[in-house]
Protein backbone atom coordinates (compact mmCIF):
# COMPACT_ATOMS: atom_id res chain seq x y z
CA UNK A 1 0.00 0.00 0.00
CA UNK A 2 2.98 2.28 0.69
CA UNK A 3 4.14 1.73 -2.89
CA UNK A 4 0.70 2.61 -4.21
CA UNK A 5 0.82 5.93 -2.38
CA UNK A 6 3.89 6.87 -4.44
CA UNK A 7 2.09 6.57 -7.79
CA UNK A 8 1.81 9.98 -9.40
CA UNK A 9 0.96 10.97 -12.94
CA UNK A 10 -0.76 13.68 -14.89
CA UNK A 11 -4.30 13.51 -16.20
CA UNK A 12 -3.41 12.23 -19.68
CA UNK A 13 -1.13 9.44 -18.45
CA UNK A 14 -3.82 8.33 -15.98
CA UNK A 15 -6.50 8.12 -18.67
CA UNK A 16 -4.17 6.43 -21.18
CA UNK A 17 -3.27 3.80 -18.58
CA UNK A 18 -6.92 3.13 -17.77
CA UNK A 19 -7.81 2.98 -21.47
CA UNK A 20 -5.04 0.48 -22.18
CA UNK A 21 -6.27 -1.75 -19.34
CA UNK A 22 -9.88 -1.66 -20.55
CA UNK A 23 -8.81 -2.28 -24.15
CA UNK A 24 -6.28 -5.10 -23.83
CA UNK A 25 -7.19 -6.76 -20.52
CA UNK A 26 -10.95 -6.45 -20.05
CA UNK A 27 -11.60 -6.82 -23.78
CA UNK A 28 -9.00 -9.44 -24.61
CA UNK A 29 -11.73 -12.02 -25.25
CA UNK A 30 -13.55 -9.69 -27.62
CA UNK A 31 -10.34 -9.17 -29.61
CA UNK A 32 -9.61 -12.91 -29.65
CA UNK A 33 -13.15 -13.81 -30.76
CA UNK A 34 -13.02 -11.15 -33.49
CA UNK A 35 -9.73 -12.64 -34.70
CA UNK A 36 -11.25 -16.14 -34.75
CA UNK A 37 -14.10 -14.89 -36.91
CA UNK A 38 -11.88 -13.05 -39.38
CA UNK A 39 -10.60 -15.06 -42.37
CA UNK A 40 -6.91 -14.18 -42.57
CA UNK A 41 -6.35 -14.68 -46.29
CA UNK A 42 -4.86 -11.36 -47.38
CA UNK A 43 -2.66 -8.60 -45.99
CA UNK A 44 -5.82 -6.47 -45.81
CA UNK A 45 -7.34 -8.98 -43.34
CA UNK A 46 -4.36 -8.65 -41.00
CA UNK A 47 -4.51 -4.87 -41.22
CA UNK A 48 -8.24 -4.98 -40.43
CA UNK A 49 -7.61 -7.18 -37.41
CA UNK A 50 -4.94 -4.77 -36.18
CA UNK A 51 -7.41 -1.90 -36.28
CA UNK A 52 -9.84 -3.54 -33.85
CA UNK A 53 -7.89 -2.75 -30.64
CA UNK A 54 -7.08 0.69 -32.10
CA UNK A 55 -10.79 1.47 -32.54
CA UNK A 56 -11.51 0.17 -29.02
CA UNK A 57 -8.71 2.29 -27.57
CA UNK A 58 -9.89 5.43 -29.36
CA UNK A 59 -13.53 4.85 -28.37
CA UNK A 60 -12.60 4.45 -24.70
CA UNK A 61 -10.39 7.55 -24.89
CA UNK A 62 -13.32 9.61 -26.14
CA UNK A 63 -15.65 8.30 -23.43
CA UNK A 64 -13.17 8.62 -20.58
CA UNK A 65 -12.06 12.10 -21.58
CA UNK A 66 -15.68 13.28 -21.75
CA UNK A 67 -16.95 11.61 -18.59
CA UNK A 68 -13.95 11.39 -16.28
CA UNK A 69 -14.39 14.78 -14.59
CA UNK A 70 -12.02 15.39 -11.67
CA UNK A 71 -14.54 14.78 -8.90
CA UNK A 72 -16.15 11.65 -10.43
CA UNK A 73 -13.46 10.01 -12.58
CA UNK A 74 -12.06 7.63 -9.99
CA UNK A 75 -15.43 6.35 -8.63
CA UNK A 76 -16.75 6.02 -12.18
CA UNK A 77 -13.72 4.09 -13.44
CA UNK A 78 -13.70 1.84 -10.36
CA UNK A 79 -17.39 0.96 -10.84
CA UNK A 80 -16.85 0.23 -14.53
CA UNK A 81 -13.74 -1.77 -13.70
CA UNK A 82 -15.44 -3.98 -11.11
CA UNK A 83 -18.50 -4.53 -13.31
CA UNK A 84 -16.28 -5.35 -16.27
CA UNK A 85 -14.19 -7.81 -14.25
CA UNK A 86 -17.30 -9.60 -12.99
CA UNK A 87 -18.79 -9.80 -16.50
CA UNK A 88 -15.45 -10.96 -17.84
CA UNK A 89 -15.40 -13.96 -15.54
CA UNK A 90 -18.72 -15.32 -16.79
CA UNK A 91 -17.84 -14.59 -20.42
CA UNK A 92 -14.53 -16.46 -20.14
CA UNK A 93 -15.75 -19.31 -17.95
CA UNK A 94 -19.20 -20.08 -19.37
CA UNK A 95 -19.38 -18.29 -22.72
CA UNK A 96 -22.11 -16.07 -21.26
CA UNK A 97 -23.48 -13.24 -23.39
CA UNK A 98 -24.00 -10.06 -21.36
CA UNK A 99 -27.16 -8.25 -22.43
CA UNK A 100 -30.36 -6.82 -20.95
CA UNK A 101 -31.81 -10.25 -20.23
CA UNK A 102 -28.66 -11.34 -18.42
CA UNK A 103 -28.71 -8.13 -16.36
CA UNK A 104 -32.34 -8.92 -15.52
CA UNK A 105 -31.24 -12.36 -14.32
CA UNK A 106 -28.67 -10.73 -12.04
CA UNK A 107 -31.21 -8.35 -10.48
CA UNK A 108 -33.91 -10.99 -10.13
CA UNK A 109 -31.86 -13.97 -8.96
CA UNK A 110 -32.07 -15.12 -5.37
CA UNK A 111 -29.36 -16.00 -2.84
CA UNK A 112 -29.59 -19.70 -3.65
CA UNK A 113 -28.94 -19.23 -7.36
CA UNK A 114 -26.28 -16.59 -6.79
CA UNK A 115 -24.36 -18.71 -4.29
CA UNK A 116 -24.21 -21.56 -6.82
CA UNK A 117 -22.12 -19.31 -9.08
CA UNK A 118 -19.67 -18.21 -6.38
CA UNK A 119 -16.33 -19.97 -6.23
CA UNK A 120 -12.71 -19.42 -5.21
CA UNK A 121 -11.80 -18.88 -8.87
CA UNK A 122 -14.44 -16.16 -9.18
CA UNK A 123 -13.12 -14.41 -6.07
CA UNK A 124 -9.52 -14.58 -7.35
CA UNK A 125 -10.60 -13.38 -10.79
CA UNK A 126 -12.43 -10.41 -9.31
CA UNK A 127 -9.46 -9.69 -7.05
CA UNK A 128 -6.85 -9.70 -9.84
CA UNK A 129 -8.85 -7.99 -12.59
CA UNK A 130 -11.07 -5.81 -10.42
CA UNK A 131 -10.07 -5.10 -6.85
CA UNK A 132 -6.29 -4.68 -7.26
CA UNK A 133 -6.58 -2.38 -10.33
CA UNK A 134 -9.31 -0.46 -8.47
CA UNK A 135 -6.91 0.04 -5.54
CA UNK A 136 -4.25 1.29 -7.97
CA UNK A 137 -6.71 3.81 -9.44
CA UNK A 138 -7.83 4.90 -5.99
CA UNK A 139 -4.27 5.37 -4.74
CA UNK A 140 -2.93 7.16 -7.82
CA UNK A 141 -2.37 10.86 -7.25
CA UNK A 142 -3.13 12.89 -10.37
CA UNK A 143 -0.84 15.90 -10.49
CA UNK A 144 -1.68 19.15 -12.20
CA UNK A 145 1.20 21.32 -13.38
CA UNK A 146 -0.68 23.16 -16.10
CA UNK A 147 -3.65 25.58 -15.96
CA UNK A 148 -7.13 24.10 -16.11
CA UNK A 149 -7.69 25.42 -19.64
CA UNK A 150 -4.60 23.59 -20.88
CA UNK A 151 -5.88 20.30 -19.46
CA UNK A 152 -9.27 20.93 -21.03
CA UNK A 153 -7.69 21.70 -24.39
CA UNK A 154 -5.54 18.57 -24.20
CA UNK A 155 -8.63 16.47 -23.51
CA UNK A 156 -10.39 18.05 -26.45
CA UNK A 157 -7.42 17.19 -28.67
CA UNK A 158 -7.48 13.59 -27.46
CA UNK A 159 -11.20 13.36 -28.26
CA UNK A 160 -10.88 14.96 -31.69
CA UNK A 161 -7.82 12.88 -32.56
CA UNK A 162 -9.50 9.65 -31.45
CA UNK A 163 -12.67 10.43 -33.40
CA UNK A 164 -10.62 11.21 -36.53
CA UNK A 165 -8.79 7.87 -36.23
CA UNK A 166 -12.12 6.02 -35.87
CA UNK A 167 -13.57 7.85 -38.89
CA UNK A 168 -10.46 7.11 -40.97
CA UNK A 169 -10.61 3.40 -40.14
CA UNK A 170 -14.36 3.38 -40.82
CA UNK A 171 -13.80 4.99 -44.23
CA UNK A 172 -11.17 2.43 -45.20
CA UNK A 173 -12.67 -0.70 -43.64
CA UNK A 174 -16.39 -0.14 -43.16
CA UNK A 175 -17.29 -3.22 -45.22
CA UNK A 176 -15.07 -5.41 -43.05
CA UNK A 177 -16.63 -4.17 -39.81
CA UNK A 178 -20.15 -4.41 -41.22
CA UNK A 179 -19.52 -7.99 -42.35
CA UNK A 180 -17.95 -9.00 -39.02
CA UNK A 181 -20.81 -7.72 -36.86
CA UNK A 182 -23.59 -8.65 -39.29
CA UNK A 183 -22.41 -12.26 -39.45
CA UNK A 184 -21.58 -12.47 -35.72
CA UNK A 185 -24.46 -10.67 -34.04
CA UNK A 186 -23.38 -11.64 -30.53
CA UNK A 187 -19.86 -10.26 -30.89
CA UNK A 188 -20.75 -6.66 -30.07
CA UNK A 189 -22.24 -7.85 -26.75
CA UNK A 190 -18.74 -8.92 -25.71
CA UNK A 191 -17.37 -5.36 -25.51
CA UNK A 192 -16.84 -4.75 -21.79
CA UNK A 193 -18.11 -2.79 -19.86
CA UNK A 194 -20.30 -1.37 -22.65
CA UNK A 195 -22.41 -4.56 -22.52
CA UNK A 196 -22.99 -4.16 -18.77
CA UNK A 197 -23.83 -0.45 -18.94
CA UNK A 198 -26.18 -0.94 -21.90
CA UNK A 199 -27.91 -3.86 -20.17
CA UNK A 200 -28.38 -1.92 -16.92
CA UNK A 201 -29.77 1.14 -18.71
CA UNK A 202 -32.26 -0.90 -20.73
CA UNK A 203 -33.28 -2.93 -17.68
CA UNK A 204 -33.74 0.19 -15.54
CA UNK A 205 -35.79 1.88 -18.24
CA UNK A 206 -37.96 -1.18 -18.74
CA UNK A 207 -38.40 -2.04 -15.08
CA UNK A 208 -38.53 1.27 -13.20
CA UNK A 209 -39.19 4.07 -15.68
CA UNK A 210 -41.88 2.22 -17.63
CA UNK A 211 -42.83 -0.41 -15.08
CA UNK A 212 -44.85 1.63 -12.55
CA UNK A 213 -48.18 1.19 -14.27
CA UNK A 214 -51.63 0.17 -13.14
CA UNK A 215 -52.53 -3.50 -13.22
CA UNK A 216 -54.27 -4.51 -16.45
CA UNK A 217 -56.99 -7.05 -15.76
CA UNK A 218 -57.70 -9.73 -18.36
CA UNK A 219 -60.07 -12.67 -18.68
CA UNK A 220 -62.73 -11.29 -16.36
CA UNK A 221 -65.29 -12.94 -18.61
CA UNK A 222 -63.78 -16.37 -17.84
CA UNK A 223 -66.23 -19.04 -16.70
CA UNK A 224 -66.49 -22.81 -16.59
CA UNK A 225 -67.77 -24.50 -19.72
CA UNK A 226 -70.39 -27.26 -20.06
CA UNK A 227 -67.93 -30.17 -19.97
CA UNK A 228 -66.42 -29.38 -16.60
CA UNK A 229 -69.83 -28.43 -15.19
CA UNK A 230 -71.42 -31.70 -16.30
CA UNK A 231 -68.53 -33.88 -15.14
CA UNK A 232 -69.38 -36.34 -12.39
CA UNK A 233 -66.11 -35.52 -10.63
CA UNK A 234 -64.10 -32.37 -10.15
CA UNK A 235 -61.03 -31.84 -12.32
CA UNK A 236 -57.50 -31.64 -10.92
CA UNK A 237 -54.58 -30.66 -13.16
CA UNK A 238 -50.99 -30.47 -11.92
CA UNK A 239 -48.62 -28.37 -14.01
CA UNK A 240 -44.98 -29.19 -13.28
CA UNK A 241 -42.86 -26.30 -14.49
CA UNK A 242 -39.37 -27.62 -15.09
CA UNK A 243 -36.06 -25.80 -14.89
CA UNK A 244 -33.12 -26.06 -17.30
CA UNK A 245 -34.09 -29.43 -18.80
CA UNK A 246 -33.07 -29.77 -22.42
CA UNK A 247 -34.93 -32.08 -24.80
CA UNK A 248 -31.71 -33.30 -26.34
CA UNK A 249 -31.08 -35.42 -23.23
CA UNK A 250 -34.60 -36.83 -22.78
CA UNK A 251 -34.78 -40.49 -23.78
CA UNK A 252 -38.50 -40.03 -24.45
CA UNK A 253 -37.37 -37.92 -27.40
CA UNK A 254 -34.79 -40.38 -28.70
CA UNK A 255 -31.71 -39.76 -26.52
CA UNK A 256 -29.66 -42.97 -26.54
CA UNK A 257 -29.15 -43.01 -22.77
CA UNK A 258 -32.19 -43.98 -20.65
CA UNK A 259 -32.97 -40.84 -18.69
CA UNK A 260 -36.75 -41.38 -18.48
CA UNK A 261 -37.20 -45.00 -17.33
CA UNK A 262 -40.16 -44.28 -15.06
CA UNK A 263 -42.02 -41.89 -17.33
CA UNK A 264 -41.75 -44.47 -20.09
CA UNK A 265 -43.81 -46.80 -17.89
CA UNK A 266 -46.44 -44.10 -17.29
CA UNK A 267 -47.56 -43.93 -20.92
CA UNK A 268 -47.09 -40.17 -21.15
CA UNK A 269 -47.68 -38.23 -24.37
CA UNK A 270 -44.36 -36.66 -25.34
CA UNK A 271 -43.86 -33.75 -27.77
CA UNK A 272 -40.38 -34.07 -29.31
CA UNK A 273 -40.58 -30.79 -31.27
CA UNK A 274 -41.11 -28.23 -28.49
CA UNK A 275 -39.44 -24.85 -28.09
CA UNK A 276 -39.23 -22.22 -25.36
CA UNK A 277 -40.18 -18.56 -25.35
CA UNK A 278 -36.81 -17.49 -23.95
CA UNK A 279 -33.49 -18.86 -22.81
CA UNK A 280 -33.81 -17.79 -19.17
CA UNK A 281 -36.47 -18.19 -16.49
CA UNK A 282 -37.07 -14.45 -16.21
CA UNK A 283 -38.31 -14.41 -19.81
CA UNK A 284 -39.84 -17.85 -20.37
CA UNK A 285 -42.01 -18.07 -17.25
CA UNK A 286 -43.83 -14.71 -17.55
CA UNK A 287 -44.06 -15.24 -21.32
CA UNK A 288 -45.84 -18.60 -21.16
CA UNK A 289 -48.25 -17.41 -18.45
CA UNK A 290 -49.00 -14.07 -20.15
CA UNK A 291 -51.09 -15.38 -23.03
CA UNK A 292 -48.82 -13.59 -25.48
CA UNK A 293 -46.93 -15.60 -28.06
CA UNK A 294 -43.15 -15.37 -28.27
CA UNK A 295 -43.36 -13.11 -31.34
CA UNK A 296 -45.78 -10.77 -29.53
CA UNK A 297 -44.25 -10.92 -26.06
CA UNK A 298 -43.84 -7.60 -24.27
CA UNK A 299 -42.02 -8.01 -20.95
CA UNK A 300 -43.09 -4.61 -19.64
CA UNK A 301 -46.76 -5.32 -20.35
CA UNK A 302 -46.51 -8.79 -18.81
CA UNK A 303 -45.21 -7.31 -15.56
CA UNK A 304 -48.31 -5.20 -14.97
CA UNK A 305 -50.92 -7.45 -16.56
CA UNK A 306 -52.79 -10.43 -15.14
CA UNK A 307 -51.90 -13.85 -16.49
CA UNK A 308 -53.05 -17.43 -16.75
CA UNK A 309 -53.38 -18.10 -13.02
CA UNK A 310 -55.50 -14.96 -12.59
CA UNK A 311 -57.81 -15.99 -15.45
CA UNK A 312 -58.29 -19.45 -13.92
CA UNK A 313 -59.12 -17.80 -10.59
CA UNK A 314 -61.62 -15.47 -12.30
CA UNK A 315 -63.39 -18.59 -13.60
CA UNK A 316 -63.74 -20.03 -10.11
CA UNK A 317 -60.94 -22.58 -10.39
CA UNK A 318 -58.97 -23.23 -7.22
CA UNK A 319 -55.31 -22.35 -7.93
CA UNK A 320 -52.10 -22.92 -5.98
CA UNK A 321 -48.39 -22.38 -6.76
CA UNK A 322 -45.65 -24.31 -4.96
CA UNK A 323 -42.18 -22.84 -5.44
CA UNK A 324 -38.70 -24.42 -5.31
CA UNK A 325 -36.83 -22.23 -7.79
CA UNK A 326 -36.47 -18.77 -6.32
CA UNK A 327 -39.69 -17.18 -7.50
CA UNK A 328 -42.49 -17.29 -10.06
CA UNK A 329 -41.36 -14.11 -11.90
CA UNK A 330 -44.73 -12.47 -11.32
CA UNK A 331 -46.89 -15.36 -12.55
CA UNK A 332 -48.24 -16.17 -9.08
CA UNK A 333 -48.23 -12.74 -7.42
CA UNK A 334 -52.00 -12.49 -6.97
CA UNK A 335 -52.84 -16.12 -6.15
CA UNK A 336 -52.07 -18.42 -3.19
CA UNK A 337 -48.44 -19.53 -3.36
CA UNK A 338 -45.87 -20.96 -1.02
CA UNK A 339 -42.08 -21.15 -1.04
CA UNK A 340 -41.37 -24.77 -0.12
CA UNK A 341 -37.77 -24.02 0.89
CA UNK A 342 -39.14 -22.20 3.96
CA UNK A 343 -40.34 -25.53 5.35
CA UNK A 344 -36.67 -26.33 6.15
CA UNK A 345 -37.15 -30.09 5.80
CA UNK A 346 -33.84 -31.50 6.99
CA UNK A 347 -34.06 -34.75 5.02
CA UNK A 348 -34.47 -33.08 1.59
CA UNK A 349 -33.27 -29.51 2.18
CA UNK A 350 -29.62 -28.63 2.72
CA UNK A 351 -28.28 -25.16 3.44
CA UNK A 352 -30.06 -22.89 0.95
CA UNK A 353 -31.58 -25.41 -1.47
CA UNK A 354 -34.10 -28.26 -1.52
CA UNK A 355 -34.47 -31.29 -3.75
CA UNK A 356 -37.60 -31.19 -5.89
CA UNK A 357 -39.42 -33.84 -3.92
CA UNK A 358 -40.10 -31.03 -1.44
CA UNK A 359 -42.81 -29.93 -3.89
CA UNK A 360 -44.74 -33.13 -3.06
CA UNK A 361 -44.36 -32.74 0.70
CA UNK A 362 -47.83 -32.98 2.24
CA UNK A 363 -49.37 -32.21 -1.13
CA UNK A 364 -51.85 -34.99 -0.48
CA UNK A 365 -53.07 -33.08 2.61
CA UNK A 366 -53.78 -30.07 0.41
CA UNK A 367 -55.54 -32.15 -2.25
CA UNK A 368 -57.66 -33.80 0.45
CA UNK A 369 -59.06 -30.38 1.30
CA UNK A 370 -60.06 -29.52 -2.26
CA UNK A 371 -63.74 -29.35 -3.10
CA UNK A 372 -63.60 -27.64 -6.50
CA UNK A 373 -61.87 -27.87 -9.87
CA UNK A 374 -58.20 -27.10 -9.27
CA UNK A 375 -54.89 -26.34 -10.95
CA UNK A 376 -51.66 -26.76 -8.98
CA UNK A 377 -48.30 -25.50 -10.29
CA UNK A 378 -45.11 -27.13 -9.02
CA UNK A 379 -42.08 -25.02 -9.95
CA UNK A 380 -38.96 -27.20 -9.92
CA UNK A 381 -35.32 -26.46 -9.24
CA UNK A 382 -34.84 -29.14 -11.90
CA UNK A 383 -31.38 -29.19 -13.46
CA UNK A 384 -30.36 -25.64 -12.56
CA UNK A 385 -26.62 -25.17 -13.08
CA UNK A 386 -23.82 -24.93 -12.59
CA UNK A 387 -24.19 -27.12 -9.47
CA UNK A 388 -25.91 -30.00 -11.25
CA UNK A 389 -24.50 -32.44 -8.70
CA UNK A 390 -26.67 -30.84 -6.00
CA UNK A 391 -29.91 -31.38 -7.94
CA UNK A 392 -30.33 -35.08 -7.14
CA UNK A 393 -29.86 -37.41 -4.16
CA UNK A 394 -27.03 -39.99 -3.99
CA UNK A 395 -29.45 -42.75 -5.04
CA UNK A 396 -29.79 -41.08 -8.44
CA UNK A 397 -26.04 -41.04 -9.13
CA UNK A 398 -26.40 -43.66 -11.85
CA UNK A 399 -24.13 -42.23 -14.55
CA UNK A 400 -20.51 -41.93 -13.45
CA UNK A 401 -17.98 -40.40 -13.14
CA UNK A 402 -19.63 -37.12 -12.21
CA UNK A 403 -18.64 -33.46 -12.13
CA UNK A 404 -19.08 -32.61 -8.45
CA UNK A 405 -18.04 -29.00 -8.87
CA UNK A 406 -19.47 -25.62 -9.79
CA UNK A 407 -16.49 -25.10 -12.11
CA UNK A 408 -18.17 -27.10 -14.86
CA UNK A 409 -15.91 -25.68 -17.57
CA UNK A 410 -12.99 -27.53 -15.95
CA UNK A 411 -14.74 -30.90 -15.83
CA UNK A 412 -14.34 -33.68 -18.34
CA UNK A 413 -17.19 -33.27 -20.82
CA UNK A 414 -18.54 -36.78 -20.32
CA UNK A 415 -18.47 -36.35 -16.54
CA UNK A 416 -20.43 -33.13 -16.94
CA UNK A 417 -23.02 -34.83 -19.15
CA UNK A 418 -23.24 -37.70 -16.65
CA UNK A 419 -24.01 -35.28 -13.83
CA UNK A 420 -26.60 -33.43 -15.86
CA UNK A 421 -28.25 -36.69 -16.92
CA UNK A 422 -28.45 -37.78 -13.29
CA UNK A 423 -30.45 -34.61 -12.57
CA UNK A 424 -32.84 -35.59 -15.37
CA UNK A 425 -33.19 -39.05 -13.86
CA UNK A 426 -34.31 -37.37 -10.65
CA UNK A 427 -36.81 -35.22 -12.54
CA UNK A 428 -38.09 -38.40 -14.20
CA UNK A 429 -38.64 -39.97 -10.77
CA UNK A 430 -40.29 -36.85 -9.35
CA UNK A 431 -42.69 -36.61 -12.30
CA UNK A 432 -43.54 -40.30 -12.04
CA UNK A 433 -44.25 -39.89 -8.32
CA UNK A 434 -46.53 -36.94 -9.12
CA UNK A 435 -48.46 -39.04 -11.62
CA UNK A 436 -48.77 -41.83 -9.04
CA UNK A 437 -50.13 -39.28 -6.56
CA UNK A 438 -52.71 -38.17 -9.13
CA UNK A 439 -53.67 -41.78 -9.79
CA UNK A 440 -54.46 -42.20 -6.10
CA UNK A 441 -57.12 -39.50 -6.46
CA UNK A 442 -58.85 -40.86 -9.57
CA UNK A 443 -61.91 -41.83 -7.55
CA UNK A 444 -62.50 -38.17 -6.58
CA UNK A 445 -61.09 -36.21 -9.54
CA UNK A 446 -60.56 -36.33 -13.26
CA UNK A 447 -56.79 -35.95 -13.12
CA UNK A 448 -54.15 -34.83 -15.61
CA UNK A 449 -50.56 -33.57 -15.65
CA UNK A 450 -48.61 -31.28 -17.94
CA UNK A 451 -44.83 -30.83 -17.78
CA UNK A 452 -42.40 -28.70 -19.70
CA UNK A 453 -39.12 -26.95 -18.99
CA UNK A 454 -38.68 -23.18 -19.00
CA UNK A 455 -35.59 -23.40 -21.22
CA UNK A 456 -32.71 -25.71 -22.05
CA UNK A 457 -29.00 -25.70 -21.22
CA UNK A 458 -25.60 -25.68 -22.93
CA UNK A 459 -23.06 -28.19 -21.69
CA UNK A 460 -19.98 -26.97 -23.49
CA UNK A 461 -21.21 -27.20 -27.07
CA UNK A 462 -19.62 -24.41 -29.15
CA UNK A 463 -17.76 -23.38 -25.99
CA UNK A 464 -21.01 -22.33 -24.29
CA UNK A 465 -22.26 -23.30 -20.85
CA UNK A 466 -25.46 -22.68 -18.88
CA UNK A 467 -28.15 -20.60 -20.66
CA UNK A 468 -29.30 -17.04 -21.28
CA UNK A 469 -27.90 -16.58 -24.77
CA UNK A 470 -29.99 -14.06 -26.77
CA UNK A 471 -32.68 -16.03 -28.59
CA UNK A 472 -31.64 -14.82 -32.04
CA UNK A 473 -28.43 -16.83 -31.94
CA UNK A 474 -29.06 -19.23 -29.04
CA UNK A 475 -28.12 -22.86 -29.80
CA UNK A 476 -30.88 -25.46 -29.94
CA UNK A 477 -29.69 -26.90 -26.63
CA UNK A 478 -31.06 -23.77 -24.92
CA UNK A 479 -34.38 -23.51 -26.80
CA UNK A 480 -35.41 -27.13 -27.48
CA UNK A 481 -37.31 -28.25 -24.38
CA UNK A 482 -39.08 -31.39 -23.11
CA UNK A 483 -42.88 -31.15 -23.12
CA UNK A 484 -45.32 -33.91 -22.09
CA UNK A 485 -48.88 -34.65 -21.01
CA UNK A 486 -50.45 -37.40 -18.94
CA UNK A 487 -54.21 -37.93 -18.84
CA UNK A 488 -56.16 -40.38 -16.73
CA UNK A 489 -58.65 -42.56 -18.61
CA UNK A 490 -61.55 -40.85 -16.82
CA UNK A 491 -60.21 -37.43 -17.75
CA UNK A 492 -59.88 -38.42 -21.42
CA UNK A 493 -63.39 -39.88 -21.40
CA UNK A 494 -64.98 -36.87 -19.68
CA UNK A 495 -63.36 -34.35 -22.01
CA UNK A 496 -63.68 -36.48 -25.15
CA UNK A 497 -59.95 -36.68 -25.83
CA UNK A 498 -58.75 -39.35 -28.28
CA UNK A 499 -55.34 -40.30 -26.87
CA UNK A 500 -54.19 -42.19 -29.96
CA UNK A 501 -54.95 -39.09 -32.03
CA UNK A 502 -53.07 -36.96 -29.48
CA UNK A 503 -50.00 -39.23 -29.65
CA UNK A 504 -49.97 -39.04 -33.43
CA UNK A 505 -50.12 -35.25 -33.42
CA UNK A 506 -47.51 -35.07 -30.66
CA UNK A 507 -44.96 -36.85 -32.83
CA UNK A 508 -45.40 -34.59 -35.83
CA UNK A 509 -46.55 -31.18 -34.56
CA UNK A 510 -44.22 -28.36 -33.63
CA UNK A 511 -45.32 -26.91 -30.29
CA UNK A 512 -44.00 -24.27 -27.94
CA UNK A 513 -44.68 -22.40 -24.74
CA UNK A 514 -47.19 -20.40 -26.78
CA UNK A 515 -49.51 -23.40 -26.27
CA UNK A 516 -49.39 -23.41 -22.47
CA UNK A 517 -51.92 -20.64 -21.75
CA UNK A 518 -54.63 -22.03 -24.02
CA UNK A 519 -53.97 -25.71 -23.31
CA UNK A 520 -54.39 -25.22 -19.58
CA UNK A 521 -57.58 -23.21 -20.09
CA UNK A 522 -58.85 -26.01 -22.32
CA UNK A 523 -57.85 -28.72 -19.85
CA UNK A 524 -60.26 -27.23 -17.30
CA UNK A 525 -62.79 -26.22 -19.99
CA UNK A 526 -62.59 -22.50 -19.23
CA UNK A 527 -64.41 -20.30 -21.70
CA UNK A 528 -63.18 -16.75 -22.32
CA UNK A 529 -62.61 -14.45 -25.28
CA UNK A 530 -58.87 -14.89 -24.63
CA UNK A 531 -58.97 -18.61 -25.43
CA UNK A 532 -57.57 -19.60 -28.83
CA UNK A 533 -58.56 -23.19 -29.76
CA UNK A 534 -55.79 -23.49 -32.36
CA UNK A 535 -53.19 -23.19 -29.58
CA UNK A 536 -54.91 -25.76 -27.32
CA UNK A 537 -52.99 -29.01 -27.80
CA UNK A 538 -55.99 -31.14 -26.82
CA UNK A 539 -58.56 -29.42 -29.01
CA UNK A 540 -57.49 -31.10 -32.26
CA UNK A 541 -58.29 -34.51 -30.76
CA UNK A 542 -61.46 -33.71 -28.81
CA UNK A 543 -64.80 -35.14 -29.91
CA UNK A 544 -66.80 -32.34 -28.26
Amino acid sequence: MQMLKKIRCNDSVFLIGCTLFFTFILNAQFIIRAAERTPLLRLHDYLFLATIPVVLFCAFMVVFNLLALPWIRKPLLIILLLCGAAANYFMYSFGTVIDTNMVQNVFETDLQEASALLSLRYVLWLLVLGVIPALVISATRITRTRPWWFTLARRALWCVGSILVILLIAALMYKDYASLFRNNKGLVKMVTPVNVVSGVIHYADDRWLQGNQDLVRIGQDAHKGPLVKAAGKKTLVIFVLGETARAENFSLGGYSRETNPKLKQQQVIYYPHASSCGTETAISVPCMFSGMTRSQYNANLARHQEGLMDVLAHAGVNVMWRENDGGCKGACNRIPHTDMTLWKLTDICHNDYCLDEVLLHRLSHYIDSLKDDSVIVLHQMGSHGPAYYLRYPPAMRQFTPTCDSKQIQDCDHQALVNTYDNSLLYTDAMLSDTIDLLKSYQDRFNVALIYLSDHGESLGEHGMYLHGTPYLFAPSQQTHIPFLLWLSSDYARTYGVDESCLRQHAQQDEVSQDNVFHTLLGMVNIQTALYQPRLDLLKVCQAH
